[in-house]
């Protein structure tokens, strides 16, 4: 997923009062899990949100967010405010699941 730039909040539903910050909507389950990790880990309350398939055969898609109403993905990622599960920075190749190398080597893309 390319970052967006945006900082997307709002309500879950319509009946919800509490404003989350949109951190990805409609994404698989492992991109769903690999989020909710990596951002429970980092301090978040994490809100997933289970959207129902529109056809029997569709896959299920969820919205991921956060009670943080100031997160930004784009913003915490290239200020380097996230770490990993065992410590290290979250680069954007790594926020985008294209590797798991951590180290910021630009010049090499």
């Amino acid at each position: 997923m390319a970052f967006s730039g945006k900082h997307v909040f709002g309500k879950l539903n319509k009946t919800d009062e509490n404003i989350v910050s949109f951190v990805e909507k409609k994404i698989p389950k492992e991109r769903m899990e690999f989020l909710k990790s990596l951002l429970a880990h980092n301090g978040f309350e994490v809100i997933v949100q289970e959207l129902p398939p529109k056809k029997e055969e569709d896959p299920t898609l969820y919205n991921v967010a956060v009670t943080d109403l100031v997160f930004n993905p784009t913003t915490y990622v290239y200020q380097r405010r996230l770490l990993t599960l065992d410590g290290r920075i979250v680069t954007p190749a790594y926020w985008n699941q294209e590797t798991d190398d951590t180290e910021p080597q630009y010049y090499l893309r």
